[in-house]
């Protein structure tokens, strides 16, 4: 069921898009490195979860997030393009 009266967005935004990316390296190497049995890369893996929160906590700070400010122009242009 489909509720597109307030809808949130669901991330799709640039600082979804790039948190998403670097943890979900971060869980590849990650997963690798588990099954090698290398654990200071899992733990160092861990840490690039980390950072991607982190990253796209920053980028939505910084107006790239669902609705942000240097996301709204290019709605804009596109939607006046179609």
């Amino acid at each position: 069921m489909s509720n597109h009266i307030g809808e949130p967005g669901h991330g799709n935004s640039p600082a979804a898009w790039t948190a998403v990316v670097i943890m979900l390296v971060g869980f590849t190497v990650g997963t690798v490195a588990f099954f090698f049995d290398v654990p200071a890369v899992v733990w160092a893996s861990a840490g690039l979860v980390v950072v991607g929160l982190l990253v796209g906590w920053g980028m939505a700070k910084a107006g790239y997030g669902v609705g942000g400010a240097k996301t709204l122009g290019r709605a804009k242009t596109t939607a006046k393009e179609h």
